[in-house]
């Protein structure tokens, strides 16, 4: 039930890519406050999830379960219901809530029960959610969209999580022992100022140079995020000392944990750049309808959840870094492939590219949260998922941010309003060039990983 529901909560993240410009319409707003849906969204996440590492050691399982869930369906309840954009917006600040909680809970309770025969396995299945839920998001909100008002892209989330809920009532166990641990209020503000300000900093950035205006707002933005981090980290060095940190940082003197989170921050830099990109080039320069190019992307996501499960056994019987290696291979040479679009390629190069894409960050995904999480002595896995999930969400808003602003430097105009085929692809090209050029590292990341893995701690 913990992964139905983190397959949910995920998959709501993304689905407001394609209904964005149905949203502003309908609610009479511009595009600088319509793109509010998903930095709100972001922000809040970036904010909740570094708190969750400490919620997760002091409250008990099915209490911040329930709690999450209940935040998700509230917020779902208040976007499907919303008679203006003001309501909207809170609703996905809420639903960003019972989000942030949801996925590290999931990966520490998973960590925590499974054993390290067959973590492998069950880490497929939790890849699943978290890159294959993203990646059919837009494929959902095209499909819905085509025959339905976009309110039922929150309506038709409320049955799944409530079956979810009441299962998880009669089956979901406490999982770990929980501790009167004191939450610091001074590292909470700062963690707060310091990861909401990179996220939104980075996706001014996007925003920014998406326009004709240069701005030196997010610049301002960014190093004001990148000073409140420093003192957060000062601050939880001295707090691990006395096991009172909010995020404890120790996690990283596992190099395989270290080396890990850069795998999948890279690897996530790509996929959001991709996801925000492609269907911009699909629907300006092959002339797609928001519902085909959904249909292009689900092939990729589809195999993606096929091909977890005999990923997750194959770790099992051959160890991550052995399974990992094709994976960042693949989505190297997927990324590249990217990088040759052009105004005359044909729907189905991109569908190949894309395939390639997908089933490379599932050779990749499953085996590096399996053996960086499985590293972790069990008092810093509820910190490592935090972290984990952090990283996940700054690297994301910064590949967008990225590839956007190149994108509108080579195409000369917004991603949403450009037009012109040639310019289309020839900033896609430009923006797909750097991202290949910036997965291509994850290659040189993996032969840092230990060639033998060590014991699972205890």
């Amino acid at each position: 039930m913990l992964l139905i529901s983190g397959f949910v909560v995920i998959l709501n993240e993304t689905v407001m890519s394609v209904a964005l410009p149905v949203l502003m319409r309908e609610m009479h707003v511009d595009a600088s406050t319509g793109q509010w849906l998903t930095t709100a969204f972001l922000l809040t996440m970036s904010v909740v999830i570094p708190i969750t590492g400490t919620l997760i050691r002091r409250f008990a399982t099915r209490f911040l379960y329930f709690v999450a869930m209940a935040a998700f369906m509230f917020g779902t309840i208040l976007c499907a219901a919303a008679p203006v954009f003001e309501v909207l917006l809170a609703g996905r600040i809420v639903q960003a809530t019972g989000t942030a909680i949801t996925m590290p809970l999931l990966i520490t309770t998973t960590i925590s029960v499974v054993p390290a025969a067959i973590r492998g396995r069950i880490m497929g299945r939790i890849s699943i959610v978290i890159s294959v839920a993203p990646a059919i998001g837009p494929t959902a909100s095209g499909f819905i969209l085509q025959y339905f008002t976009w309110r039922w892209l929150f309506l038709f989330m409320l049955p799944i999580v409530l079956v979810a809920v009441i299962v998880s009532f009669y089956m979901l166990c406490n999982v770990g022992e929980n501790t009167r641990v004191k939450i610091d209020l001074i590292s909470v503000g700062f963690s707060a100022i310091g990861f909401g300000s990179v996220v939104y900093g980075l996706n001014s950035f996007g925003s920014h140079a998406a326009t004709a205006g240069v701005s030196a707002l997010p610049a301002v933005v960014l190093v004001t995020g990148f000073a409140a981090l420093a003192v957060f980290i000062w601050r939880q060095l001295r707090l691990q000392k006395t096991d009172s940190a909010l995020l404890d940082l120790r996690v990283f003197r596992y190099r395989t944990y270290s080396v890990s989170v850069i795998i999948i921050s890279i690897s996530m830099m790509a996929m959001f750049g991709i996801i925000v990109l492609l269907p911009i080039f699909a629907q300006n320069v092959l002339e797609m309808q928001t519902l085909e190019i959904g249909l292009l992307l689900l092939p990729g996501g589809l195999i993606m959840g096929l091909v977890a499960n005999p990923v997750g056994r194959a770790v099992d019987k051959y160890g991550a870094r052995l399974v990992m290696f094709p994976g960042v291979l693949m989505t190297s040479v997927a990324m590249w492939g990217f990088a040759l679009l052009t105004q005359n390629s044909p729907a189905w190069y991109l569908l190949l590219c894309h395939i390639v894409l997908s089933v490379g960050l599932a050779l990749t995904f499953t085996p590096i949260f399996s053996s960086s999480m499985g590293i972790l002595p069990k008092y810093l896995i509820s910190h490592g998922s935090a972290i984990l999930s952090t990283m996940q969400q700054v690297a994301g808003a910064a590949g967008t941010a990225l590839l956007v602003a190149i994108f509108a430097a080579v195409a000369g105009g917004s991603a949403s309003a450009q037009t012109n085929p040639e310019q289309v692809a020839a900033g896609a090209s430009a923006a797909f060039i750097v991202g290949a050029c910036i997965v291509t590292l994850v290659i040189v990341a993996w032969f840092y990983l230990p060639k033998r893995e060590a014991a699972v701690a205890g």
